[in-house]
């Protein structure tokens, strides 16, 4: 294999190298480097990877990129709430929990507009803040081990980085049912629902960057996007059978949701449901568990999101999760989950019929008028 120039230090949380091809064209390589956390991601990560991946963009000499995280347990359990609670627990969410969501958004959004193919090795936990990262990219591979989920209610949130868009994407009422459960689905599950392009064994990662290497990639970006797509391809075609995955097989049950008219009768029935089938018990004892107003948001969110562009998805995102900065119930799951971890939420509003509109409408107030922090994403 060629050698590697690595850009920056091994200490970094995001390290930076470059592979040379047998046709001098260079591959970038990025790595998430905090497996102890399971390569959450933190303000240091945004900063770094923001300007290389501009910078690679610009680059004439750059292909494509690719995009993993160090160890085998996890590509990126999420985002880094842990950083964002101690700011909320200071009495001052406003500025730091914008600017956290602002530099995410901004992230997500280069990768879904990105011109050059770039390949997320989604291997191992991909959740929250990771999901955001991957689902944007143009080639992206799950492996058996993928475990891939949207958690938020789980913490008083609602699914962000563009599951405003991406979620919409799914066969009808998945999206919903993923967004107000918390289910994790796998890597059949995730081809399923239009969130990942290929599988591959994930014994075969070395396999995958060698045949990079030895690819004619072109001058132009198109080319190289069908040259990483037939690559990829023959490694699926090489690699085991899938693990099945449940969301296909679930799918009637799923989309009975459909033919509700309101979320509470959405939440009974999903909570009513009598079955033997394990993922579905474990999708309503989160549900059952959750954050209600997150279940508010949710339904909310995606009926709002209809018709919206993706750069409109994410403007109202960032309204919404500064806006969750300020409620409450965002700081208190953090704390059950993650901080005192007794899995014991006292949320504010115990129930659905607690949640009063006025707060739900709160979150989708044009808080930023004319002078919106992502304005300049429209400028491409």
């Amino acid at each position: 294999m060629s050698a590697l120039t690595v850009l920056n230090s091994a200490d970094e949380p995001v390290i930076f190298e470059t592979a040379t091809a047998e046709n001098g064209s260079l591959i970038g390589l990025i790595t998430l480097n905090a497996p102890k956390a399971l390569n959450a991601l933190n303000f240091e990560m945004i900063k770094l990877l923001e300007p290389q991946l501009r910078a690679w963009q610009d680059d004439d000499a750059i292909a494509m990129v690719l995009l993993k995280g160090a160890g085998d347990k996890a590509f990126c359990a999420g985002g880094d709430v842990v950083s964002l609670h101690r700011a909320m627990a200071q009495g001052k969410p406003t500025s730091l929990v914008e600017e956290f969501f602002t530099l995410e958004y901004k992230l997500d959004y280069l990768i879904h507009t990105f011109d050059k193919p770039i390949l997320v090795w989604g291997n191992g936990i991909v959740m929250g803040g990771g999901l955001g990262l991957m689902a944007g990219a143009s080639h992206r591979v799950v492996t058996e081990t993928s475990r891939i989920a949207m958690p938020e209610q789980t913490i008083g949130l609602y699914p962000d980085v563009g599951g405003s868009y991406f979620l919409l994407k799914m066969p009808q009422s998945v999206g919903l049912f993923l967004g107000l459960t918390s289910a994790s689905i796998n890597c059949d599950d995730a081809r399923f629902v239009s969130l990942a392009d290929h599988f591959i064994d994930s014994t075969k990662y070395d396999a995958m960057l060698a045949q990079i290497l030895t690819v004619k990639w072109g001058k132009t970006a198109s080319l190289n996007h069908d040259r990483l797509t037939d690559l990829l391809t023959d490694l699926d075609n090489q690699s085991a059978r899938m693990p099945k995955g449940n969301v296909k097989a679930n799918l009637k049950t799923i989309q009975k949701l459909g033919e509700f008219t309101t979320l509470q009768e959405q939440v009974d029935y999903i909570l009513g449901l009598t079955t033997d089938d394990k993922w579905l018990q474990r999708a309503q004892k989160s549900l059952k568990h959750g954050c209600p107003l997150s279940c508010a948001l949710v339904s909310e969110q995606l009926k709002t999101s209809q018709g919206k562009s993706l750069l409109a998805c994410f403007k109202m995102e960032l309204g919404m999760s500064v806006r969750a900065g300020e409620v409450g119930e965002f700081q208190e799951g953090v704390r059950a989950l993650l901080i005192d971890k007794d899995g014991a939420p006292n949320w504010q509003y115990k129930t659905l019929s607690d949640v009063p509109q006025t707060i739900i409408d709160s979150f989708f107030a044009n808080r930023f008028g004319e002078n919106h922090p992502l304005n300049e994403l429209a400028v491409k």
